[in-house]
């Protein structure tokens, strides 16, 4: 007895060795394809997406951004919501005012941490941005700066 190894076309999946049509993005598997039937699909419901056309029978968990107020208990992420889940491609997040993102993934970012604080006799050489953080370099000698000034002013004789 020869076993052959079935390869099905891009359009497909294979399941208990047969090749069904996938469902387009957006949906899920409902029913497998039959010798009578194609594959049945139905639409990722509200918070799970899919974005290429499949053979699996769920759909993905839409990320979530956790924005919100910080609390002692659980801190806030640092991200916020910029662009929403839809049946076919996943939410978007990006790094919240005076956050710059850590983790970016697929032009999501994942992580974001609060910009750094520059220290008294340092200025601020480059302002953080939602993809960098804030750069300090030290004052030169006969100026100063408090740390949230762009440029060291000159000691006053």
């Amino acid at each position: 007895m020869i076993v052959t190894d079935l390869t099905c076309h891009i359009t497909e999946y294979k399941i208990r060795n047969k090749c069904c049509p996938l469902c387009p993005a957006g949906n899920r598997v409902k029913t497998d394809c039959t010798e009578f039937r194609d594959t049945s699909c139905l639409r990722c419901a509200d918070g799970t997406y899919m974005e290429t056309p499949t053979g699996k029978k769920h759909c993905n968990p839409c990320k979530r951004c956790d924005e919100g107020e910080m609390s002692h208990f659980i801190p806030h992420s640092g991200l916020r919501l910029k662009i929403r889940c839809s049946r076919s491609s996943d939410t978007v997040c990006e790094a919240l005012e005076g956050h710059f993102c850590t983790d970016v993934i697929e032009g999501s970012c994942n992580a974001a941490k609060k910009h750094s604080s520059c220290k008294p006799g340092q200025y601020i050489s480059k302002k953080g941005t939602l993809l960098s953080d804030t750069e300090c370099s030290e004052c030169s000698r006969g100026t100063f700066s408090n740390g949230s000034l762009t440029l060291c002013q000159p000691h006053t004789q």
